[in-house]
């Protein structure tokens, strides 16, 4: 087994490496995120053995960077990149997320009356439209996904695109 990994460990580096990549730039450009979320997460992680056998396969170079002091401007400059988005959330007071879906829950949250200024429309306009689309509508004062589970329809983004769009 060492003979394999003195063998392929900078190759799989490589390999690794090029997956945690493009599957990295495709996450950041939200294509295929459902896809390509655990492959990036997983062989990231195996990632790491590989790294770790390269790096001590190449060791002797490696301490020689430690010296020389040539590994200081990469460290430096690796960890002030880190701590730019690392702080900003370790400092926040909100509890983080996607501000998108936090919107969106609160407008399944609110109420007709809530809600239906939103839209430029009145409480008695989003009532119809609702009721044209099948939810059925009790008394006053239940959040949008409530009406959407007791007239057994989905909440989420079909609740949200049945309340923004008039057509069926």
């Amino acid at each position: 087994m060492t003979r394999f990994l003195k063998t392929h460990g900078t190759t799989f580096t490589i390999v690794l490496f090029t997956v945690s990549a493009v599957s990295g730039l495709f996450l950041f450009f939200h294509f295929g995120s459902a896809y390509f979320h655990s492959m990036h997460e997983w062989l990231s992680l195996v990632l790491i053995l590989p790294v770790g056998v390269h790096l001590w396969r190449n060791w002797n170079g490696f301490s020689t960077y430690l010296k020389q002091g040539r590994l200081t401007i990469p460290l430096v400059i690796g960890l002030v990149g880190s701590l730019a988005f690392a702080l900003p959330a370790m400092t926040s007071t909100s509890s983080g997320g996607n501000p998108v879906r936090a919107a969106l829950s609160a407008i399944e949250q609110g109420t007709v009356a809530e809600v239906a200024p939103l839209f430029d429309l009145s409480a008695a306009e989003l009532t119809a439209r609702l009721e044209a689309k099948g939810y059925r509508l009790g008394a006053g004062g239940q959040s949008l996904a409530d009406i959407a589970n007791a007239s057994g329809k989905q909440t989420g983004p079909a609740l949200i695109s049945d309340i923004a769009f008039a057509g069926d």
